[in-house]
């Protein structure tokens, strides 16, 4: 009886000494021209350049109804769509309320979703994201690692095809709008 005592009690002291374990499946380590397919939601920014129409061009928030409110033109509905979609419905409203015939558009994503990092980094939280960062430049951000993190590899939980998926990020590997960074704690 003592001896099954003792197995439960080692069992539950090592079962309270859990880590979280990296996944095995590496993160993608190239994301290609993801702004193509990038959703726009509300609270992004965008510039929009109607070609010789400085009065229509600017820059522009999606409100928290989805829309964007363009002089002259009104409100256009731009959120669950890209960027090029977007164009394609200014060019198109310009075109059917007569103020232009053919009209040139082009939209730049100004701001994107926020990423985050959480776990044993210095200052965990919520950071705005720019085109180009790693996993490295996000830990950055989030005052480097603190005295107990496991540096180097961290778990990178990001959202594929409406599902959320674990990877294994270096810190070389690029990140996304969205991207969960979770730095563990090593073992000693």
């Amino acid at each position: 009886m003592r001896a099954l005592a003792a197995f439960c009690l080692a069992v539950l002291t090592l079962a309270g000494c859990s880590k979280l374990s990296i996944p095995t499946e590496d993160a993608p380590s190239s994301i290609g021209n993801f702004a193509e397919g990038y959703l726009l939601e509300p609270g992004n920014r965008v510039r929009i350049i109607v070609f010789n129409e400085q009065n229509l061009s600017g820059e522009f928030q999606i409100d928290t109804s989805g829309n964007l409110s363009m002089p002259l033109i009104g409100t256009v509905p731009a959120a669950g769509v890209t960027a090029p979609t977007l164009v394609k419905r200014v060019e198109d409203v310009l075109t059917r309320s007569n103020y232009m015939r053919n009209p040139k558009v082009a939209v730049e994503i100004l701001t994107y979703r926020p990423f985050y990092v959480l776990g044993e980094v210095k200052q965990p939280g919520e950071y705005s994201y720019t085109v180009g960062m790693t996993v490295l430049s996000a830990v950055a951000r989030a005052g480097g690692y603190d005295y107990r993190a496991r540096e180097g590899e961290v778990i990178l939980v990001r959202i594929v095809d409406g599902l959320e998926r674990q990877y294994r990020g270096l810190e070389r590997t690029p990140i996304l709008p969205g991207d969960i960074i979770r730095v563990t704690e090593r073992y000693f």
